[in-house]
């Protein structure tokens, strides 16, 4: 039997990259498809990440000053139609409220009643709602900065969805910020694109390009949207998050002034900056493997499983000892500064099944314990980032000190693997032929197989931008901010450029 044909996820990410992924997610009981079209119904190991995200996002923004706060919901329409761009960009995803309840029909059912005088739109993000609460906030410049977060749902009407990249309903943080001068809103924006990174990076073990977008991909009525990108391992390109200077458009259109310190009124500068449960789908594509769900530590839900093997009543008794007295052991430790969990797993199953339960949902450590391993006073310990058959021998007494150097170990390996994928799947390219020919797929079968990231020159111009993603589906990712300047020639047009841009297919 070959090895593909043993992997726990089939088909595996060679065969079909794309329902590789979906298998990953239902073996790992991460999320489910919800009766509601287009949504998804998180499941606790799913949500745990989430938790996690969160927890750590929370962390860095409050060192960076910022308090969480909530708004409505439900955003009408005419806060929309004051910034014209910002409209534009979201009508075709907008779901609108235009009833308050229902009666029933005279046949058996029920019909919206209720008209109400202006229409709702449920929150597909929320620039407009949050600055009219701004504009009654900010009177001086001494209200300023004024530093906001929000934990919140988001709504967009997809018309083709996938758990965790890209569903109707998904979860969110959106930072709104209001500023005194542009210098400042300019900083905060960049400081919160430098948060990302970091955190993509330190927890997610994801290696990211940081850079501005270009005018054609920009959010709606921002003045500069700068984003972080992360390959995955079909080599395709995610947006894992973004941060936007808006200058004074959304002050404008909301109303948010204030007296500047020559007794004057003038409009605000502001920022907004999210992440979504996008992340839980970069970790699943830039980590796992064809047994499974691969978890950095420092983001996972639970850190090690112990796994107790027995056959009858007096080896289970000697068993759970040693391996109750493991879990106690590891009561209050950490590593980095992340509290260790474990999963003491005695369900009746066998051992095999447990084994690969923990594989499957990407647990970093599992610990077995049988009654040999009593007998020599040690455990065999796995690591799921080397794969779930290599086990190694440890001795009772050194048990924490090796899993929590190991977690750390994971860690990093995790991330320089992910950073080595990304520079072995980088390359330069001049020429349009070879720009065309690399980007168009050689299997047919696979269709969205690629070679990864192109550093290419682009001029400029919005044209050559759209001609190659007409032709290839393929788009600008960023201008980089650590691109050197080099003279060199457009790769659509041929005219001159200063620097190279990503450009990738992508999600």
């Amino acid at each position: 039997m070959s090895k593909k044909e043993r992997t726990a996820i089939q088909p595996t990410r060679e065969e079909n990259y794309a329902e590789w992924y979906q298998q990953v997610i239902r073996a790992a009981d991460l999320a489910e498809n919800s009766e509601v079209r287009g949504c998804m119904v998180i499941k606790p190991w799913g949500y745990a990440i989430w938790e996690n995200i969160q927890k750590t996002l929370n962390e860095m923004f409050r060192e960076t000053g910022h308090r969480n706060a909530y708004f409505p919901i439900f955003i009408p329409k005419s806060y929309f139609e004051k910034e014209a761009e910002h409209v534009e960009g979201f009508a075709k995803e907008c779901a609108v409220v235009t009833h308050s309840k229902l009666e029933e029909d005279g046949k058996g059912g029920l019909k919206p009643a209720g008209e109400l005088t202006e229409a709702y739109i449920v929150r597909p993000t929320s620039e407009t709602i949050i600055g009219a609460s701004f504009a009654k906030w900010v009177n001086s410049y001494r209200d300023l900065p004024l530093l906001i977060n929000q934990w919140a749902n988001v709504v967009r009407w997809e018309m083709r969805t996938r758990l965790f990249l890209r569903t109707t309903e998904f979860l969110w943080q959106e930072g709104h910020t209001v500023h005194e001068t542009s210098e400042e809103a300019m900083e905060e924006t960049l400081q919160m694109l430098d948060v990302y990174a970091s955190f993509a990076q330190d927890f997610l073990a994801i290696p990211v390009i940081k850079g501005e977008k270009t005018e054609g991909e920009k959010f709606p009525g921002a003045v500069n949207t700068y984003s972080i990108e992360a390959m995955m391992q079909d080599k395709k390109a995610l947006q894992s998050g973004t941060s936007h200077f808006l200058g004074q458009n959304f002050a404008t259109a909301s109303g948010i002034r204030f007296q500047n310190r020559e007794g004057e009124f003038q409009h605000a500068w502001t920022t907004s900056w999210g992440v979504s449960t996008r992340l839980i789908g970069a970790l699943i594509m830039a980590h796992s493997d064809d047994d499974g769900l691969v978890l950095p530590p420092k983001i996972a839900p639970s850190h090690i499983a112990i796994v107790p093997i027995h056959r009858d009543e007096t080896e289970r008794e000697a068993v759970m000892a040693m391996a109750e007295k493991i879990e106690k052991s590891f009561k209050n430790t950490r590593f980095e500064g992340v509290r260790v969990y474990t999963e003491l797993d005695n369900r009746d199953l066998t051992s095999s099944e447990r084994n690969w339960y923990w594989i499957k949902k990407g647990i970093p450590l599992r610990i077995e314990i049988g009654p040999r391993d009593v007998a020599s006073n040690s455990v065999m310990i796995a690591r799921r980032d080397l794969g779930p058959r290599e086990k190694q021998s440890v001795a009772m007494d050194d048990v924490v000190d090796y899993c929590l150097k190991t977690l750390s170990e994971i860690q990093s390996n995790i991330l320089e693997r992910a950073l080595k994928f990304r520079q072995d799947n980088t390359v330069k390219i001049d020429t349009k032929e070879d720009f065309y020919s690399f980007f168009t797929p050689k299997n047919t079968e696979l269709p969205e197989i690629h070679g990864g990231f192109v550093l290419s020159h682009w001029c400029g111009c919005p044209d050559c931008e759209e001609k190659i993603k007409d032709d290839l589906k393929v788009t600008i990712r960023c201008i980089p901010f650590d691109a050197e300047e080099e003279d060199g020639k457009c790769i659509n047009c041929g005219a001159q450029s200063k620097r190279r841009v990503v450009f990738a297919k992508s999600y």
